[in-house]
């Protein structure tokens, strides 16, 4: 509660994606996929003038690879303003990118039927 004649600061949680982004296009999509894996660059400082979100990049992405779409989820950001974030600290050279691992192949089912009838026979 303020007193009479002092302003009340102004919070609030939300803040609207063009302002975080500046305003700027969303990124290509290509550069950027939802599984691409990033970090931090291990050598790199935080830039001083970093905003709150990439803050919070720097802090999620210190520890290892995440993907894209976790880094918006953690970020609980639009894809497309973590995408732009992420691209601006690539540009920087503060950020590592991995592209995901492929995909498993299928394999036989009767393979996967003779490694489950061997593994009964030997542990029961």
């Amino acid at each position: 509660m303020t007193a009479r004649g002092e302003e009340e600061a102004v919070s609030s949680g939300f803040v609207r994606s063009y302002v975080i982004t500046g305003g700027r296009g969303l990124p290509d999509a290509d550069a950027l996929s939802l599984v691409t894996l990033v970090t931090i660059a291990p050598d790199r400082e935080m830039p001083a003038q970093a905003g709150p979100e990439v803050r919070a990049i720097w802090e999620l992405c210190s520890g290892g690879y995440l993907s894209v779409a976790e880094v918006a989820g953690h970020l609980q950001q639009p894809v497309g303003v973590a995408r732009l974030l992420l691209q601006d600290l690539a540009e920087q050279g503060h950020l590592i990118r991995r592209k995901a691992p492929p995909a498993a192949q299928l394999v036989d089912r009767k393979i996967l039927e003779e490694v489950l009838h061997g593994l009964h026979v030997r542990f029961g």
